[in-house]
């Protein structure tokens, strides 16, 4: 989408929410794929404490999401929030480099997940309290793309840096601080809460838009969304399995960064001409599509046979993001009053986030006892069951913007 229609439609401070995402996840992703390296080779940590620290780290953000959403409702200054959990993720990335001990480690990465949770739902009501309705699957496809954006040029920077100029893990943690402080600053300079921000672009708005439900928030849409959500994620696992049946199929070690920077690159293709269709054709249809999407690449990968599959699949599967991560969060918006947007999306992010390790935990245990095609079958399975869901519940919400 050309530049100039996308600052008519999004307020400046969504664009700048956006370069936010994409400076912060090139500093974090410069990091993230290199810390299970540097914890069990350099600091000695066992494979057990790597997982421990993931763990612990994600089901704290769930925990922040949940309770800084409804704090921003309550306090009315989505703002702060989002500076603050920016700042806090920004300062741990130089501590990382000088960090001795896999328990600073997990101290530093517990802390780097906190202000991700912080700023999260704010983040996502800001962007609804400031974008039209009919333009808010624009809005959050284009934050997302950004992100996974961000999300391809920091392990290719941090490739770069380790093997054309020999840098060790400390030093390139140090400089990874540099476009994470440059994120802080953006949001200091451009980021504000829609009660001070000057006139939105022609189109926008920065009240409620069309926000159905009760006032003060949930209503049995959103709470049946949430259950919905919540299935999905139950056979959603980590992408982590997806690597592995790659390797089983014949992917060299050596390739798989490059097989992660193809899902990268097709989930930043997809995010924006995902968000403008759930705009154009309705949030529901465009979800049901990508869920449909998913469960066909997990049943891709229970039958695929070589190489050159898993390489077609990965690009499929960012298909499936770009159908849902803009149009998921513009439906939540759609049906929350403007007043409780921040709870709404704090519940929304509880609910995905609290799910990742029992899913997980779920495709693993499968996997062993009954192997790879049952594993990737179920997941399959479950996401057809919530498109199933989702169907029975949209009828209810025709009311919102394009869900009929």
């Amino acid at each position: 989408m050309p530049v100039n229609l996308l600052r008519h439609r999004l307020h400046p401070t969504v664009l700048a929410t956006g370069w936010t995402s994409f400076l912060n996840d090139v500093s974090s992703e410069m990091i993230y794929p290199l810390l299970p390296v540097f914890l069990t080779r350099t600091l000695g940590a066992s494979m057990t404490f790597v997982g421990l620290v993931e763990g612990v780290a994600e089901t704290a953000a769930s925990l922040v999401k949940l309770i800084s959403g409804r704090l921003s409702d309550r306090l009315g200054h989505r703002r702060h929030f989002i500076l603050g959990g920016y700042a806090l993720s920004s300062l741990t990335r130089p501590l990382l480099g000088v960090a001795t001990a896999p328990g600073q480690v997990l101290a530093l990465r517990l802390v780097d997940r906190l202000g991700k949770g912080t700023r999260g739902s704010a983040r996502d009501a800001l962007t609804a309290d400031l974008t039209d309705p009919a333009h808010r699957g624009l809005a959050f496809g284009f934050q997302r793309g950004m992100d996974n954006a961000g999300a391809i040029l920091g392990p290719l920077l941090a490739s770069g840096l380790l093997l054309f100029f020999g840098m060790d893990y400390r030093t390139l943690f140090l400089l990874a601080s540099i476009p994470g402080a440059v994120a802080v600053f953006v949001v200091w300079r451009y980021v504000h809460d829609a009660s001070t921000v000057a006139s939105p672009p022609e189109g926008s708005t920065t009240g409620s838009g069309t926000t159905p439900g009760p006032k003060g928030g949930f209503d049995r849409r959103v709470i049946g969304l949430l259950i919905t959500f919540g299935l999905f994620a139950l056979g959603n696992s980590s992408d982590a399995f997806l690597i592995l049946r790659a390797r089983d199929l014949g992917v060299a070690d050596a390739a798989l960064p490059a097989l992660w920077i193809v899902l990268s690159l097709s989930k930043t293709i997809w995010s924006v001409p995902g968000g403008v269709i759930s705009d154009r054709l309705g949030r529901g249809g465009t979800i049901l599509t990508g869920w449909a999407v998913y469960a066909m690449v997990y049943a891709g990968f229970a039958v695929a046979s070589s190489a050159w599959h898993a390489w077609g699949l990965f690009a499929a599967y960012g298909l499936f993001f770009g159908l849902t991560e803009g149009a998921e969060r513009a439906l939540m918006a759609d049906l929350s009053p403007a007043e409780a947007r921040g709870t709404v999306f704090g519940a929304y992010n509880f609910t995905i986030g609290m799910a990742a390790l029992p899913s997980s935990l779920l495709m693993g245990a499968v996997w062993q006892r009954f192997g790879y095609h049952a594993a990737f079958m179920l997941g399959a399975g479950l996401a057809l069951s919530s498109a199933v869901l989702l169907f029975l519940i949209l009828p209810r919400s025709r009311n919102t913007h394009h869900e009929a």
